[in-house]
């Protein structure tokens, strides 16, 4: 953002934080016992789960909620959707409105706000009707600033400290903004993780409340690039995740907590039950529902070792399959050496320059632009014939891989949606 007068900027973002709230009217509390429930969701959450429904869609949910929920997932494709109905289109009037009496704005950083306004409205819609927590989830333009990613985590911490999660993204800078953000006491969902060793790192430099495993794109990638039918890989990575993050919350004394993201059936709710918390898209908690299971068939899967199905010939670890539910023992030196530094003064590179020097630089990878661009133009599910080389060289960690796919995959549709709103401010 433009530098402004503290005093100016401690007004606009004043001014913001009232129009987001204005009419907000929520029932902290009040409204469990207003839904049903439902059998097999009070099995799921007697073995230990947490139930959110990953949508930010209030029809689709209101079809779906139950008392057994506790959480809504948004994201920045969800809000894309939800921006391009139209729905918003008259409070992205009234903020540009606001926004206008601060000529030190940038047309860029009008954006950013505007996109932060139109989040955290949505995501207050979400609380006022479920009573739900809900994830919100920052600007792709912040995965790579520190200072803005833990100033904007600040604002939405601000808007609704009972009900919002703020989600920051799996990058070099995020994690050490998330560790600033949660040393504050702000609840972060630390996002777009991929491996059991991914989230080793965000929860002990970080501390977050929540990691996550994108175990869909995990299968996809599997079964895309033909190395197998891609059943039970992000199930497996899931699982060790699951048990690192456990033995951590009694060795390390963390809180985190593992969501398993990105389902895509309703047998993956059942092969992983018992996970902290389960994030699910309305067809695959429906297919769950249509499996119709009594409860001595959902029973806790946490020790379950999945051996995933792979095409005769791949070799496992020729495309470091092994990076997604391994944590070796130099991770665990690097990360132990990591704590006796003064990570608080590190920047990005920083980090990404220890990890390297501790033989560990797979996990945070330097990319260069051609391969940022190679990633954003393949879309979410990267092409093996086009990293074989880096992944059999160690260069880069296939969660590496996946997680630059999915930020960028973010990104494209944070950009259609600020597109979206420079249309409607054009028009009006």
């Amino acid at each position: 953002m433009v530098k402004m007068a503290t005093n100016r900027k401690t007004e606009m973002e004043e001014s913001v934080r009232q129009l987001v709230r204005r009419e907000f009217k929520p029932h902290f509390g009040k409204l469990a016992e207003t839904f049903p429930s439902i059998a097999a969701w009070q099995r799921l959450q007697a073995l230990g789960g947490n139930l959110w429904l990953d949508t930010g869609s209030i029809d689709g949910a209101s079809e779906l909620w139950t008392r057994e929920f506790t959480a809504l997932t948004t994201n920045n494709t969800l809000l894309n959707k939800e921006v391009q109905t139209g729905r918003y289109d008259a409070l992205i009037g009234q903020a540009a409105k606001l926004l206008a009496a601060y000529d030190e704005l940038s047309d860029r950083d009008r954006l950013l706000e505007i996109a932060f306004i139109l989040n955290a409205r949505h995501a207050l819609h979400l609380v006022e009707k479920f009573d739900a927590y809900v994830s919100v989830e920052e600007h792709t333009d912040l995965a790579h600033d520190v200072d803005s990613a833990v100033r904007y985590a600040h604002r939405y911490h601000e808007i609704c400290p009972e009900r919002f999660y703020v989600k920051i993204p799996f990058t070099a800078a995020g994690v050490l903004a998330t560790r600033r953000v949660c040393a504050a006491g702000v609840a972060v969902n630390h996002t777009l993780g991929f491996s059991a060793r991914q989230n080793y790192v965000i929860a002990r430099i970080a501390r977050p409340n929540f990691v996550n495993v994108f175990l869909g794109r995990l299968n996809s990638f599997v079964a895309d690039n033909d190395l197998g039918d891609g059943t039970y890989i992000g199930e497996k990575a899931t699982l060790a995740t699951q048990r690192v993050i456990r033995k951590l919350r009694k060795t390390h004394k963390l809180s985190s907590r593992l969501i398993g993201a990105s389902f895509r059936s309703g047998q993956q709710v059942r092969d992983l039950a018992g996970i902290d918390v389960m994030t699910m898209p309305t067809k695959v908690a429906k297919e769950f529902l249509d499996l119709k299971l009594s409860n001595d068939e959902i029973v806790d899967k946490t020790a379950e070792q999945y051996r995933p199905p792979l095409r005769k010939g791949v070799d496992p670890k020729a495309i470091r399959l092994d990076t997604l539910w391994d944590v070796d023992r130099e991770l665990v030196d690097c990360v132990d050496a990591l704590e006796k530094e003064n990570v608080d003064s590190f920047t990005p590179d920083d980090l990404i320059a220890f990890f390297a020097d501790h033989g560990c630089g797979d996990i945070f990878v330097k990319w260069t632009a051609e391969q940022i661009k190679t990633s954003a133009d393949e879309g979410k599910i990267p092409k093996l014939e086009n990293w074989r080389d880096a992944l059999a060289e160690g260069a880069v960690g296939l969660d590496s891989l996946l997680n630059l796919a999915g930020l960028n995959s973010f990104t494209a549709d944070q950009q259609a949606m600020d597109e979206r709103v420079a249309d409607v401010l054009a028009k009006s």
